[in-house]
């Protein structure tokens, strides 16, 4: 792989970085509520599964116990 002198490195990095396409204020923000949702609701139904599951033990233990 041929090195390229700094320069044109430049101007390469300049033409893939004008080939980006920036989110806006607004899609940034709407996929950011919608992860901290998701995480809200994952976080909600593992803990009613683990309450389920602690429940569940604790009933059968307490048969035997």
């Amino acid at each position: 792989m041929a090195m390229t002198n700094p320069f044109q490195f430049i101007q390469q990095v300049r033409a893939e970085v004008s080939k980006v396409v920036w989110p806006t204020r607004r899609e940034v923000l709407l996929t950011t509520a919608m992860v901290f949702a998701m995480a809200a609701l994952t976080a909600v139904f593992f803990s009613l599964v683990d309450l389920g599951i602690r429940s569940g033990l604790n009933a059968v233990l307490g048969m035997f116990g």
